[in-house]
């Protein structure tokens, strides 16, 4: 079984965002470089610790993360990440603002912007968040043609979208996490299910802000 490395290097959030006292900062948003430098180099880097070749299309995304503080329940389930593709659907002031808190944050607009729950993320076991942290990245896709081919721009970069799961759960998830609660949806689903998990057993589909907006 791969060596899991990443027990050693996980990104913890900062204290100030997850300690319950008076003068902590509430309802904050943080950059979190320290998050995608770890996704590089575990999860996107052939090599890494948690390699996925399902992600190939990632390395030439910009991918931004932020931490918050900030509550979120949808559903009656308690979000603990989000990934969106940002978008400004309103007047140009609103949309100018918007755009200069990204570069405030990131230097630009990244292709994607996955928001994880500081709180969450300091509490869950290693393997939670590494599984909730490449959930949110398998919602961050390439665009398909109609014929179920990538899409690329003209200058040869692969085109985004923000995709669903491939059934209940995502088969990379199940097949690299164990089907959790997701299980016999499909045969690939069922495929993967049966086998040893390449990584461990874990389950955060319904910590998903995105899957929750997406069955919405």
């Amino acid at each position: 079984m791969r060596k899991t490395s990443h027990r050693r290097t996980r990104p913890l959030p900062p204290q100030n965002l997850v300690e319950v006292q008076s003068d902590a900062i509430y309802g904050a948003f943080i950059p979190a470089p320290e998050v995608s430098a770890w996704v590089h180099e575990h999860i996107l880097t052939e090599g890494g610790a948690l390699y996925n070749a399902d992600h190939g299309h990632l390395i030439e995304a910009d991918l931004a993360f932020l931490w918050t503080n900030i509550q979120y329940v949808k559903q009656m389930n308690r979000v603990a990440g989000t990934a969106e593709m940002p978008m400004f659907r309103c007047g140009p002031w609103q949309k100018a603002r918007q755009e200069q808190q990204l570069r405030e944050w990131f230097g630009g607009t990244p292709d994607f912007l996955i928001t994880l729950d500081a709180v969450y993320a300091s509490q869950v076991s290693d393997t939670v968040w590494a599984a909730l942290v490449e959930h949110e990245l398998y919602h961050c896709a390439q665009a398909l043609d109609d014929f179920g081919a990538p899409k690329f721009s003209r200058d040869g970069a692969p085109k985004f979208c923000i995709r669903g799961h491939d059934v209940e759960e995502f088969v990379g998830i199940v097949r690299r996490y164990g089907a959790g609660n997701s299980a016999g949806a499909t045969a690939k689903l069922v495929q993967a299910a049966q086998k040893v998990p390449e990584v461990a057993q874990a389950d955060i589909a319904k910590s998903c802000g995105t899957c929750l907006q997406l069955v919405a």
